[in-house]
């Protein structure tokens, strides 16, 4: 039996969009930018799918731009944004609990002399609104923050946070990380008030390699992509068809499947919670459980247990978890967003993150909570001798 509970790293693609990739690859293999019919056909199959995600997100086609996924769009977005605002001033708001495609291009324009301010986050991750509204400057050009983190879950007010930009007459751009966000909870871009949204195909059920990227119509940034003009003259490249094509089928089932799928998996991570409470002492769990979290995603740290360890008793049973993000798992530090929220030691290093899907199910969980309870009192045996 295997049981994927890594899906915050990456999701298995549905069959429907692995059979529409098949033929694209197959039979509509040809340049969107051709003149002959065959690229004038594919241009229009893109535009189609463009127009389906701009719907799915209720906003203008012509502000989707396709990338190769959350990484790509975040750095577009920031840079984007500050080398072309920075003569107005070079202060730039981000949290402390941000994805490293966010923080790592930050520290690059910190190091190069901007003024980078770090927001706090309370025990749950929610930012500090006072902090935020004390940090905001007249040379203030971009607020960057995470609707949905990607270790626990926690979803950010970005409602109350442009009211309090509106509140100062702050004339500083939102860049909103959306790759946890996009399909796994309601999204509001034009009324939030967001000026660029990023996105992924492969956390949706989607293929790797592509995602995308909201850009309001009332902005008008340059690129920092040369080329061929693709994407309107924001992202140049040859586009990549059978991924935009993957990620359309996969935003379009997305779309007709969304509240059944949501309400499937908040009733997984509630059932999977409740057990883990009575059945495993000495945890704790990270993931705020109300509307303040994603249903797909909790955080849990295990007392006196080594995260990485507990991770391969488990891999062994064909239980698939991750320690922290995938994208920084490999480093050595410890979470920068555990840290954030204020855990110890222990508690960081114990910590496992299970992410659901909607092909989970209850047996499932009850066969993961069962191999848990042994693991847990196999490694304890051993570290609290």
């Amino acid at each position: 039996m295997n049981i994927y509970l890594d899906n915050c790293s990456t999701t298995k693609p549905r069959e429907e969009v692995i059979e529409d990739m098949v033929y694209a690859l197959r039979e509509e293999y040809g340049n969107p930018s051709s003149l002959h019919r065959m690229g004038f056909n594919i241009e229009k199959r893109i535009e189609e799918i463009r127009n389906n995600i701009a719907s799915y997100l209720k906003v203008n086609r012509d502000e989707i731009y396709f990338t190769s996924g959350g990484t790509e769009s975040n750095n577009m977005a920031i840079q984007s944004v500050v080398n072309k605002y920075s003569r107005i001033g070079q202060h730039i708001i981000t949290t402390k609990i941000e994805h490293p495609s966010v923080l790592n291009v930050l520290k690059y324009y910190e190091e190069k002399g901007y003024d980078i301010t770090y927001l706090e986050v309370d025990n749950i991750g929610i930012i500090s609104l006072e902090q935020l509204k004390e940090s905001l400057r007249q040379d203030t050009i971009l607020l960057s923050v995470m609707l949905v983190n990607n270790e626990i879950g926690t979803i950010q007010p970005i409602n109350e946070i442009k009211n309090i930009l509106k509140e100062r007459k702050s004339n500083a751009l939102i860049h909103v990380d959306g790759v946890q966000a996009f399909g796994k909870i309601p999204v509001d871009l034009e009324n939030w008030g967001i000026d660029t949204f990023s996105f992924s195909g492969h956390k949706i059920y989607g293929p790797k390699g592509i995602g995308g990227l909201y850009v309001s119509k009332n902005l008008k940034l340059n690129p920092i992509i040369f080329g061929g003009n693709q994407e309107r003259g924001f992202r140049s490249g040859t586009e990549n068809v059978p991924g935009i094509i993957g990620l359309g089928k996969a935003v379009e089932i997305m779309g007709k499947n969304f509240e059944k799928e949501n309400n499937h998996v908040n009733e997984i991570k509630l059932y999977f919670t409740k057990r883990l409470r009575e059945e495993i002492d000495y945890i704790h769990i990270n993931s705020p459980i109300d509307n303040n979290s994603s249903p797909y995603i909790l955080n849990v740290s295990f007392e006196f247990v080594r995260g990485e360890v507990l991770l391969h008793y488990l891999e062994d049973k064909g239980i698939y978890v991750s320690t922290s993000s995938a994208c920084s798992s490999k480093g050595t530090d410890k979470s920068h967003v555990l840290k954030a929220i204020g855990l110890s030691d222990m508690e960081i290093e114990g910590a496992i993150r299970f992410c659901f899907s909607y092909e989970n199910t209850k047996e499932e969980m009850d066969y993961t909570i069962e191999v848990l309870k042994k693991s847990v009192e196999e490694i304890r045996q051993i570290t609290m001798r």
